[in-house]
């Protein structure tokens, strides 16, 4: 019995350490995969954030020279007639807004697949500026909805220059602070992270209060004023938008502008959603980038439709155009066409020459 005894233990001895052993290499072994599979996601994560901003900073380029052009025409015009129609004033206006949204979308061009590194004291004046910015060109949306619709009187409170951007500016840099208010401080003002435009860790009230404020609340005051008016020229039988030329453009901006921040705001409000649940992970940070690329590129879009929907800009672009066409042209076909009158010389007798 003894020998018995004394031949079971150190089985049992020699067994238990094999499977501490086996269990201790499979740990190892599911952590080191787990870890190049995330390695793996964050570089095709990556890899997404790189292709999409090269795909975006080829719209900014091209926004950015429609911009340019378009405030050169406005400049020229003015300097034709010594005045601007007041929705070409506030056409002038939202493409100054849509410019300058350009430039400050650089630091996600520039930086893209990592982030702006500062403090989050200068990434919230950032965002502030930005928020600020966007709703600037959304109300002066409103401000023409209003003129196309109602076509309100020379003297309305609503066509004075100082009241229009006294109103839209305020009413802007009041809906910013709210929102940078229920963002919050985040971790220190003084504390040196990446910079997000609209962080995911802010919170789904976050998220939802700037698909509110900054999204819903332009597009309903916009929308009311159509139907107003609508309903107001079918009353009378007459055109919709007063008959303006400037509507079909009006209108294509406004949807553009409507995709672009729908699509940017519900993103942000999943990626919110995400964030809360632990489960946001590399593919749907990279997706959260190109949500973001969208909306500046809404900036872009916009620009380029006001380029070649604008009866005056339109016209100064195929003036410019054509000057380049004739500079680019060879001396030997600068006038293929020219007609030389060789010149014809009569003489006639009259009938006194002919009686001498």
């Amino acid at each position: 019995m003894s020998n018995h005894t004394t031949d079971v233990s150190p089985t049992q001895g020699s067994t238990m350490p094999s499977f501490s052993i086996t269990s201790t290499i499979i740990k190892g072994n599911s952590t080191s995969v787990n870890s190049s599979s995330s390695v793996l996601d964050e570089m095709a994560a990556n890899d997404i954030k790189s292709r999409a901003n090269y795909v975006y900073s080829f719209f900014a380029a091209l926004g950015f020279l429609a911009g340019c052009f378009l405030l050169f025409s406005f400049v020229q015009t003015y300097r034709a007639h010594r005045r601007l129609a007041w929705l070409d004033c506030l056409l002038w206006v939202f493409c100054g807004f849509q410019l300058l949204l350009l430039l400050l979308s650089l630091h996600t061009a520039a930086y893209r697949p990592k982030y702006l590194n500062i403090r989050a004291l200068g990434c919230a004046a950032l965002s502030f500026t930005i928020n600020t910015v966007s709703l600037c060109s959304l109300l002066v949306l409103v401000l023409m909805a209003y003129v196309l619709t109602l076509d309100p009187p020379s003297h309305s409170l609503l066509r004075r220059p100082g009241v229009c951007a006294t109103l839209v500016i305020l009413t802007s840099a009041l809906i910013s602070l709210v929102l940078a208010g229920v963002r919050g401080p985040g971790d220190g003002l003084h504390v040196v992270t990446d910079c997000f435009m609209d962080p995911t860790s802010a919170g789904v009230s976050y998220a939802a209060a700037r698909l509110c404020m900054a999204f819903l609340f332009p597009y309903i005051l916009q929308l009311g004023l159509l139907i107003s008016g609508c309903v107001r020229q079918w009353k009378s039988k007459g055109r919709f938008l007063s008959g303006s030329e400037e509507g079909p453009m009006f209108l294509t901006v406004s949807v553009v502008m409507f995709i672009c921040l729908l699509f940017y705001s519900v993103s942000l409000l999943r990626g919110a959603q995400l964030e809360s649940e632990k489960m946001l992970s590399y593919h749907e940070q990279a997706f959260l980038s190109i949500a973001e690329f969208v909306l500046f590129s809404g900036s872009s879009i916009s620009l380029l439709l006001v380029l070649f929907m604008h009866r005056l800009c339109r016209e100064s672009l195929h003036g410019v155009m054509r000057q380049l066409r004739d500079c680019c042209r060879s001396p030997g076909r600068t006038q293929p066409n020219r007609n030389i009158i060789a010149p014809h010389i009569e003489i006639t007798d009259t009938l006194q020459d002919i009686e001498s």
